[in-house]
């Protein structure tokens, strides 16, 4: 009878251990998804728009009719 408390002993540690770790999981919050997540966003300033303006012929046609 000890024999079999003995090898017992290790299954229901398991056990317990997982059953503990499935409570947990089930009991705590939703997670936020990978999608909804804050973001950093950082401004990118077009260094394009700058040389257009200043150039001594003016705007170009294409950069006309990219509006």
């Amino acid at each position: 009878m000890i024999v079999v408390a003995v090898l017992l002993l290790p299954v229901l540690v398991v056990l317990l251990y997982a059953m503990d770790h499935i409570e947990n999981r089930l009991s705590a919050g939703p997670r936020t998804p990978r999608h909804a997540r804050r973001r950093h966003l950082w401004l990118v300033h077009d260094a394009g728009a700058s040389a257009v303006e200043s150039s001594p012929a003016g705007p170009t046609a294409q950069h006309i009719d990219a509006a």
